[in-house]
């Protein structure tokens, strides 16, 4: 009996020291999360920044340029004759086949007695060229000259008043990073506007010629029927000639080309001083024209 009561006693003493130990590490843990939820870190410094440099979109207007050039770039229609494929009925009457082919560009006017600067692909072998205005006017185009090592071609049109133009920049001082307008008529959608910026310049496609090219890059989308068409900065001046796309569809994805403006100034005062080369030399052989009486 006193055994088990001893042994009792025991029991009863040693749950009162594993209570007492429980309670005093409760407390501990506590006291720590208290302590810890009352840290606060104070802050690292901040300093607010704005940016208001030009080649953020958000400090750029584009319709000033858009407006100015919209109505200097026209709608080019190439009417041309080329063979068609014979068909037995042809080889037994012994005739050749013709037939009508019609390539459409875009072309941007450089004076305002209506000279248009354009590519040489867009007016290529042609029979008759049209030219549609933004107003939709259409006139009949003369050829001055084309240049095919440079893809630069010198149309003209009559008209009774003085037209829009674009004035030529200096494409030596554009920058790369700088936004642009293309502007010209894909697929046949008169008067298109993109926006982009110069990727690269002094860019040469065919590495493998002997031809020396130097296109400016750029990602503003141009597509079939942008050739010839206006690449302009933000002040609306003419820095490049839409040309041509890089791409495995035909269609834009995201590489374009265009002629830099000074290589398409010379080519077209190379064009119109051949022009008043060739009046001069025919004045020399056969004289003033004198109307008959």
């Amino acid at each position: 009996m006193k055994t088990f009561i001893k042994s009792l006693g025991m029991a009863i003493l040693g749950g009162i020291v594993a209570l007492g130990g429980y309670q005093l590490v409760q407390n501990e843990e506590s006291n720590g999360a208290i302590t810890q939820s009352s840290i606060i870190e104070s802050p690292l410094p901040v300093t607010p920044v704005s940016y208001t440099g030009n080649t953020s979109i958000a400090g750029v207007d584009f319709t000033e340029a858009a407006e100015k050039t919209v109505h200097s770039v026209v709608h080019v229609i190439n009417k041309t004759v080329a063979r068609a494929p014979m068909s037995m009925a042809d080889v037994w009457a012994g005739r050749t086949p013709y037939r009508e082919a019609i390539g459409t560009g875009s072309g941007v006017i450089i004076t305002p007695d209506g000279y248009i600067i354009t590519n040489n692909h867009v007016i290529k072998n042609s029979n008759h060229l049209q030219v549609t205005l933004n107003n939709n006017q259409t006139y009949k185009a003369e050829l001055i000259g084309a240049d095919e090592e440079s893809d630069i071609a010198l149309i003209k049109i009559d008209t009774d008043e003085d037209l829009p133009f674009v004035p030529f920049g200096d494409s030596n001082n554009a920058k790369i990073g700088e936004w642009v307008l293309a502007v010209g008529n894909p697929f046949n959608l008169t008067s298109t506007v993109t926006a982009g910026i110069i990727s690269a310049k002094g860019r040469d496609l065919e590495s493998r010629d002997s031809k020396v090219q130097s296109f400016i890059q750029t990602d503003a989308a141009v597509n079939p029927g942008n050739s010839g068409g206006a690449l302009v900065n933000t002040r609306g001046e003419l820095i490049g000639i839409n040309t041509a796309i890089k791409s495995q569809t035909g269609s834009y994805i995201g590489y374009s080309f265009a002629v830099p403006s000074n290589n398409a100034r010379k080519s077209s005062r190379i064009l119109w001083s051949l022009v008043l080369y060739k009046r001069y030399v025919r004045y020399q052989r056969n004289g003033p024209k004198r109307d008959k009486l």
